[in-house]
């Protein structure tokens, strides 16, 4: 049945002429509530993600697409109680219930569900539904019509079946940047590009780590100033923190910027649980995409009076790491125990911290991260590789903010040893930037790696023992570098 035809229509936002992808998405989605029809559907499906991944949109253009598959197509906006509440009413004088004037508003939500129960032919998304235990009383039950929900939480309780929405792949998020900017039409694709441009475009979605909003705001840029895809990324880098809180275009479905998206979000984590928000502070200056929950454990001692406790108990961490979860602000493994982290929202939050807080958690993590990366390990050296990754980014660390700690420098000969593909003496030198006053002294070390076989070979270790303490003028062993304690 077409919209004209429709009984009732209320999604308030416009279909996007830009939008690009999510076919497997919407396929899911279609397959899951396709199936309800014959079956009690007890978990209706939830686009879940990190804010500014595209859930709300993901949802507008699901109801555009299939708007023909039904007699009525309903929209809830979700955010909190009182405007659940407020927008499920509404619905009833939309369906003109006969109970929707009633002064009891609890009234007319029965009215709705006995209605949503009785009825077929419709679709009811809830938007923004974060608090599912709040949305849990006003979804219909049965198998007449269908519901679908957005929202930022990890955990469904039962509630609802997830679908995890990822950030857009590069070639993917490429086209929407260029049909955004209006460089390309909108059915037109990336081969119909000049090579120059279709660098510059991939380069901006690594940039933005594929995040819709971000691409989005970048774009809207762009064609505002007229400014260049070339251009755009030498003046990002240069004012990162000003253009990610500046949305621009007309953009009434998601009004708000990244950096104020995700700091609405860092003061409720920080409300509900000081050390959450700390423990995002301290994977803000970490490697992004696999941060073992073993380096928050054990590297504890050094994460400061609100973190420590709390990172060093597995209960009261994993309290923490919910309240991260129910915003997705990080994504949790539960089988390898590793945490990851979008770079944008590790961007934001480093942006949020004055240049002494910045200082104060960089040492943290070059410190415990330090206290993980192990000096002597037998082949295949599986935690050297896990950590590495961390001493790589502790490494940049050390550089920009001049680090002289003790930990810098016994990172840094450590992660030596087992860099692929480089030598321990090319790896160490490199320690020469990170003070402007290092030496490398001689070492007997030159290790090799096979970086296609992922063996190493001619390997001498210094002749210290690892039981051996430190040199009597804290000094690092590869490196004549004076050490703070």
């Amino acid at each position: 049945m077409g919209r004209e035809q429709m009984s009732a229509w209320n999604v308030p936002f416009r279909r996007n002429p830009f939008f690009t992808g999510r076919e497997p998405v919407f396929t899911l989605i279609h397959d899951l509530l396709d199936a309800g029809k014959t079956t009690a559907l007890s978990q209706p499906p939830a686009i879940s993600g990190l804010g500014g991944i595209g859930k709300t949109q993901t949802a507008v253009e699901y109801a555009y697409r299939y708007r023909n598959s039904y007699q009525c197509l309903l929209w809830v906006q979700a955010n909190d109680h009182e405007t659940l509440l407020t927008n499920y009413v509404a619905l009833a004088k939309l369906l003109n219930l006969p109970e929707r004037d009633a002064q009891e508003q609890q009234v007319v939500v029965h009215a709705l569900k006995q209605w949503f129960e009785t009825h077929t032919g419709w679709l009811l998304i809830f938007d923004n539904a974060d608090d599912l235990a709040m949305v849990r009383d006003y979804i219909p039950e049965g198998t007449k019509g269908h519901t679908l929900l957005t929202t930022r939480a990890q955990a469904m309780g039962g509630l609802a079946r997830k679908i995890e929405l990822d950030t857009m792949e590069p070639e993917e998020g490429a086209e929407f940047l260029l049909r955004r900017a209006s460089i390309i039409p909108e059915d037109a694709t990336l081969e119909s590009v000049s090579t120059n441009d279709r660098a510059a475009a991939l380069a901006i979605v690594d940039a933005m780590g594929g995040l819709p909003l971000a691409l989005d705001q970048a774009e809207a840029y762009i064609e505002e100033t007229n400014e260049s895809l070339s251009n755009y990324l030498p003046i990002y880098q240069r004012q990162r923190a000003e253009l990610l809180n500046r949305r621009g275009g007309l953009v009434p479905g998601h009004p708000d910027s990244v950096a104020t998206t995700w700091s609405l979000a860092f003061k409720r984590v920080e409300r509900a649980n000081p050390a959450a928000i700390e423990l995002m502070r301290f994977c803000a200056f970490l490697a992004p995409d696999a941060i073992p929950e073993e380096l928050i454990m054990e590297g504890a001692h050094y994460l400061g009076s609100v973190l420590q406790p709390v990172a060093a108990d597995r209960s009261r961490l994993n309290t923490a790491i919910a309240e991260l979860l129910k915003y997705s602000l990080v994504r949790r493994n539960a089988t390898t125990r590793i945490l990851t982290i979008h770079r944008l929202v590790q961007a934001v939050i480093k942006d949020e911290m004055d240049e002494e807080t910045q200082r104060q958690w960089a040492e943290r993590a070059v410190r415990a991260t330090r206290q993980v990366f192990p000096f002597d390990e037998p082949a295949p050296w599986p935690r050297s590789q896990r950590y590495l990754p961390h001493a790589l980014a502790c490494e940049e660390l050390i550089k920009e903010w001049n680090l002289t700690l003790y930990e810098a420098s016994a990172l840094l000969n450590t992660a030596g040893l087992y860099q692929p593909s480089r030598s321990c003496n090319t790896r160490l030198a490199l320690g020469k930037t990170c003070t402007g006053a290092i030496t490398p002294t001689p070492i007997t070390c030159s290790t090799t790696w096979q970086s296609s076989t992922g063996t190493r070979a001619n390997t001498k270790r210094p002749s210290r023992s690892t039981s051996e303490p430190w040199p009597s003028e804290k000094r690092c062993l590869a490196l004549s570098i004076p050490i703070q304690r």
